[in-house]
């Protein structure tokens, strides 16, 4: 079995988000044994977001020179999504979304006739047999039901996302108002911390 690691928070160690993913991680290595596991951060090997030469090159036209490196990886990074098995993401709030580094691989799988079709009953998500776990940040509070849940653009964003691609029930852990004060920061925490030691076996 094989599980995909990404993180995407600019915060290095000091990132929540990596802090949560990478407790979901030795949540589900110790619960299966042979897990395979691979990990890209996605802020050190930044993908480039899209242009009008991308989308032409995956028209069939030639890439310009200047980004052939950049959609192999952007290929490569497709075809490790699509042998995954389980994908846990670390997504922090920035300005109420993904962060843009996340936002640039998404653009890289959500792939007409890789990930997705279109036919005559609607949209067809092509990638539903994987497990999502997402780890989410967010420095105040925007769940269901709080003065600030209009401007909540990460969590429904990735649930569309990923729905659209065929899964159906992806997982998210929590830690919010890592922002508001040192005491719910350290609540925020624990609490996702303990979410992530509780997760059901691969």
């Amino acid at each position: 079995m094989k599980l995909l690691h990404l993180d995407s928070s600019v915060l290095g160690p000091h990132s929540v988000s990596r802090q949560v993913s990478a407790a979901i991680v030795d949540r589900l290595r110790q619960s299966t044994p042979g897990l395979e596991v691979s990990y890209r951060d996605l802020t050190l090997t930044p993908l480039a977001h899209l242009t009008g030469s991308h989308l032409a090159a995956g028209q069939g036209a030639a890439p310009e020179a200047s980004l052939r490196e950049d959609i192999a990886a952007g290929q490569a990074m497709l075809e490790e999504f699509l042998a995954a098995d389980i994908v846990v993401i670390g997504a922090p709030m920035y300005n109420f979304t993904i962060p843009s580094q996340l936002k640039a691989w998404i653009d890289r799988i959500l792939v007409k006739g890789r990930t997705f079709k279109y036919s005559a009953q609607g949209v067809e998500g092509l990638a539903g047999n994987k497990r999502v776990i997402v780890a989410i940040s967010r420095g105040g509070y925007y769940g269901s039901g709080t003065p600030a849940a209009l401007g909540e653009h990460l969590e429904t964003y990735l649930r569309w996302v990923f729905g659209f691609m065929g899964i159906r029930n992806p997982e998210f852990i929590f830690a919010d108002g890592i922002q508001v004060g040192p005491e719910h920061r350290e609540k925020a925490v624990a609490g996702a911390l303990k979410a992530a030691g509780e997760l059901a076996a691969a």
